[in-house]
């Protein structure tokens, strides 16, 4: 079992370490500064010294740099890594050249999930890694041992596979805040209870069956209504809803779910929307 070196006790690198010491890694040291930090590295690894970055690094076999995106670099430079180690970042943007230059083994291992500070269950999860070849065996079995699948993108792809991450995760939070402030002023009262079930099972069904598991008006070749919903809805809402519906117009036509002319109809509705929003200049909201 390699042993495993964190570097910041923040919420991802503690919890990842616990996850490792109980499938068995031993965990021989973390740097904690903050009294959050203490009090987290206290919590999830109790029995885990406190040491300083130089000596966390001498004791592992793994270095886990757990630090903002925009540390990584700074960090891992001042680390007394070598050439018999693996020096590893947890961002999703970054490949491993944010570490170069090392004479450590560079990987990028990212988790896609939301850390809230206990310990997590990773099963189920799939990593995302960029390394060497000769470090895959290494990471594969830190991954497994999790209990967790793993994919492999190229250091010319990160920034593309982060940005279908938060496209596919952040954004969801900014449409569904958006749609709770319409539903509110509908006099609903309850938003996330509306829409819990349907969230639920719309999720569940594109997981699975990607746009094939599309319903609703578009899919439905309903332009009237769609046309309706524009026209009630105002600034970035509406914004965010005409290029949504553009591009699930474009998703329901490449398939054949929808004919040309059932798609020109909806195309028209909505560039007629978004024109009449840019000749009123209303400001978003």
């Amino acid at each position: 079992m390699e042993r495993i070196g964190i570097i910041g006790s923040g919420r991802a690198g503690s919890a990842l370490g616990a996850a490792l010491a109980s499938a068995g890694h031993p965990v021989t040291g973390v740097t904690a500064r903050s009294q959050a930090s203490l009090d987290r590295a206290a919590r999830l690894l109790p029995d885990v010294p406190v040491l300083t970055p130089a000596e966390v690094t001498a004791r592992a076999d793994v270095v886990l740099v757990a630090v903002p995106d925009s540390a990584i670099s700074e960090v891992a430079q001042s680390l007394p890594l070598t050439a018999a180690q693996y020096v590893v970042h947890l961002s999703g943007a970054h490949g491993v050249s944010v570490l170069q230059p090392t004479v450590a083994t560079p990987v990028a291992l990212h988790p896609p999930m939301t850390f809230t500070g206990d310990l997590p269950d990773l099963s189920g999860i799939a990593f995302t890694a960029t390394a060497p070849d000769h470090a895959r065996p290494v990471v594969e079995r830190l991954v497994k041992a999790l209990g967790a699948g793993l994919q492999w993108v190229e250091e010319e792809k990160r920034a593309q596979y982060h940005a279908g991450v938060v496209h596919g995760a952040n954004h969801l939070t900014t449409l569904l805040a958006q749609a709770f402030a319409v539903l509110r002023e509908a006099g609903v009262t309850d938003p996330a209870a509306t829409l819990r079930p349907l969230l639920a099972a719309t999720l569940d069904n594109t997981l699975r069956s990607g746009h094939d598991a599309l319903t609703g008006p578009i899919a439905r070749g309903d332009v009237e209504t769609v046309a309706a919903h524009l026209a009630v809805l105002r600034g970035r809402t509406a914004s965010t809803y005409a290029e949504l519906a553009r591009a699930t117009v474009d998703l329901a036509a490449a398939d054949g779910r929808l004919e040309r002319s059932t798609a020109e109809r909806f195309l028209a509705v909505i560039e007629r929307q978004v024109l009449e929003q840019d000749r009123t200049g209303e400001a978003p909201r």
